[in-house]
Order: structure tokens, then sequence, then C-alpha cells
């Protein structure tokens, strides 16, 4: 689906090897990127057209950034706007492509010999190349990118902006690398690059990430590669194999929207022992809504009605939906020991404790009879995060969202730690 507003358009602002960037007369701080049909290898030294390239293009990108938007990612992206093009924040683009790589192959062989195709890095093998094509993108250390002293859009590029553009690349590529398995289908490197908010002065993820920009393997075999790399592999370009690559493009577009749906949905019940803890557990359900996990809400004490909690468990277990039990009982806990002695889904303690007997009340969720195996959570916020994180397991989409929020805390406070010395300074 795409806006249907007709847009005026400004001056072209800038045009490359696969599209072309436009201003937006009246929409300042936008520009439309408008992909086009032609497919390139080697620094545009092989070109051709293929029809419908821009339309598959467009159309993979904007499935892409929907997915890392989702999941908290900043991105200059902002709507698909037709079939070939979408709308996008103005940035001044840093000239580095990040490469993030997963498996050994291609251009990282030639560079290191020794190593054979197929090495698994573990973490991730990240590096960046200097978008220069008469030096054929040189590949550059993270102190000459700090050297080159850039500015854009009035923001310096200097050491924290180098770590948040590395953190961020990593995070990216987990993300659609969880997200691509899903598809049995592996994720071997990828390239992304970021800019700079014209408007709010933020380092944002931007340009296009399409079947140009990755390496994808199904079921993790080389020959049946579906990215460009097939393309470029092609000793001869004939009306046959363009078609062989298109078809490749296309099964990777029509996948690609397959990443925006959850594979498996799980939910959160909270049980509490009193109406009174209502406010304690809808703070669990509120922080459940965040990851996009649905979250029910039930009252029922092990202790005054040990049959009924019961057939509650057994209706939740009853229909095969994956679920984390989250006991919220105040004074003497039995609602999570009761629980986990009589289920093997996950369950978590969360009590609302009181100022008066908290110290003590504690110890009914902490001190567990040998055999079970419930775990104690204080904070409402992180019994669901606790909760998330066991089904972000089964659930890329609810992973993605734990792994973005991983990345905007730990910028958040890089970012403070710069403004912190800039003032002691």
């Amino acid at each position: 689906m795409w806006s249907a507003q007709v847009l005026k358009l400004g001056q072209k602002l800038a045009e490359g090897k696969t599209k072309e960037i436009y201003e937006l007369a009246d929409q300042p701080g936008h520009v439309l990127v408008q992909s086009k049909d032609q497919i390139t290898a080697g620094n545009a030294a092989r070109k051709d057209q293929m029809e419908g390239k821009a339309a598959i293009s467009n159309r993979t990108t904007s499935c892409v950034f929907r997915l890392l938007q989702e999941a908290g990612i900043k991105t200059a992206f902002v709507r698909q706007q037709s079939d070939t093009a979408f709308v996008a924040a103005r940035c001044e683009m840093i000239p580095i492509e990040w490469v993030c790589r997963r498996v050994a192959t291609g251009s990282f062989l030639k560079r290191n010999p020794g190593v054979k195709e197929g090495y698994r890095f573990s973490p991730v093998k990240l590096e960046m190349f200097f978008k220069d094509d008469a030096s054929n993108d040189p590949q550059w250390s993270e102190e000459q990118l700090i050297e080159a002293k850039f500015c854009f859009a009035g923001l310096a590029i200097g050491r924290c902006e180098v770590d948040i553009m590395n953190r961020s690349t990593v995070a990216v590529f987990e993300i659609l690398e969880k997200a691509w398995a899903t598809q049995n289908c592996t994720l071997v490197d990828m390239k992304v690059e970021f800019g700079v908010n014209v408007m709010t002065k933020e380092l944002i993820l931007a340009d296009v990430i399409d079947n140009d920009s990755w390496r994808l393997w199904p079921a993790g075999d080389r020959s049946q590669q579906k990215d460009k790399q097939v393309y470029r592999d092609l000793k001869e370009v004939t009306p046959e194999a363009m078609q062989m690559v298109k078809r490749n493009f296309e099964w990777v577009s029509e996948r690609v929207q397959l990443l925006l749906e959850p594979q498996s949905q799980g939910r959160v019940v909270v049980l509490m022992g009193s109406a009174s803890d209502l406010a304690h557990s809808e703070r669990i359900r509120s922080a459940c809504s965040s990851y996009g996990i649905p979250c029910d809400i039930r009252v029922t004490s092990a202790h005054k009605g040990p049959d009924e909690t019961l057939r509650i468990k057994a209706q939740y277990e009853g229909d095969g939906v994956a679920t984390v039990f989250v006991a919220v009982a105040g004074r003497s806990n039995g609602l999570g020991p009761v629980m986990s002695g009589n289920t093997v889904y996950p369950v978590i303690n969360c009590p609302p404790l009181t100022p008066d007997w908290g110290a003590q009340d504690i110890w009914s969720s902490l001190r567990m009879p040998s055999g079970l195996g419930c775990t104690t959570v204080l904070s409402p916020d992180a019994a669901a995060q606790s909760a998330a994180q066991i089904l972000g397991l089964s659930d890329h989409l609810v992973w993605a969202k734990l792994r973005a929020a991983m990345l905007n805390t730990w910028i958040s406070l890089k970012q403070t730690d710069r403004k912190l010395q800039a003032c002691n300074l």
C-alpha cells in the first residue's frame, strides 16, 4: 500500500546508479527517492536495464525500513509513495558504506588470503569503505573516518558518531538476520549507509536497503543465492540470464513482505491475587504492549480458590498459544509457586511490594520449594521485558524490538556522556 498524495517535486538533488533524489517543494525537510530500472556491478563497470527493477527495489526497501522502524530503529524512511518511489527525511549523507558480515565470502576472502569461504564470524565482522568510485571504494579504518573530520548538516563526525554507526550497523544486521531466518534464509552480509537529518541534526539510517545491499543464501546454500551476486557472476549478459536475475529479485521482494508478519504469536497472562493489584498489573500490560505482545489480566487466588486458579491455567494451556504467566500477589505469594508447580510454561513473580511489609513479603516469592522454577522480578516493566525475552526466542518481531531498545539505550548513554564531557570542558 502507498500514499495517493500528489507531490510537488522541486529540484533534483542527487542521482546515483540506481536512484534519483528530488526535493519536495511542499514538504520542507523531505525528499522523494525514485528508483531506476538499472542494475550495476563493479562501480557500474557493468550496467544493464532490468524492467521492473525499480518497483522490486522500492518494495523491498519499503518493507525493510518498515520492519526496522517498527522495531524502534531510527531511519530516514517516511512512507512508500508509489510503486517505484518513497518519501524520506532529507539527509546529508556520510560517504561511508558500513559492511557487516556473518559469513566470509566475496571481497573479504581476496583481502584476507587463508580464510576459507564459509568461515562464520561470531561476533559479526564489521568493515567500512569510503565511497569513492575513482579509487574503487577503499577500505577505511575508524581512525581514518575520525581524522577526516567530516561535518554534515552541522554535525561533526567524531568518536561518538562513529561508535553509534558501528553499533547501529550491527543491530540492523542482527534484526534482519533474525527475520530472514524465519524464511530459512541466511543473511550472509549486508551494507548500510547513514546520514544526518537536515532538520533534526540526528544521525540516522538512510539511503536504501534492497537486494543490492546484501547476500542471501536460502538454507545457507550459496548455490541458491538470490541477491545481486548472481548478476555479478554472469559470464555473459543475455536476455535469459537477466530474466533469471529478475526472478531472484522478485523472490526476495515477495518474501521480504513476510518478514513483517509474526511467525508465532505469544502472549502474557497476568494473574493477580486481588483487584487492589490492578494498577501494578496494568503497568505490566502497558509494557507488554510496547513489545507488541497481547496481555490478559485475570483475578484469582491460589490460597482462596486453588481450583479456579488451575482452571484458568488449563484454559490458557489448552489453545496452543505460547504463554508466559506473571503472578502478581502481595503478602504471602502462593500464586506464583502454585502456578509453577502445575505448568511447564514460564512463570514470573512480580509482587506489588508495600513499604511496611515489603522486605518480609518478598521471601514468599524468592524462597521456592524444590522443583519450582519461577523467577522473581520486582519492576512491572522488567517483568514485561523478561516475558518478551522468552517469547522473542520464537517471535522475530518481539526480538527486534528488544534488540532495538538495547541499541537505543546504549546510544542515549553515549550521547549523554558526550554532553557531560562537553560541559566539563
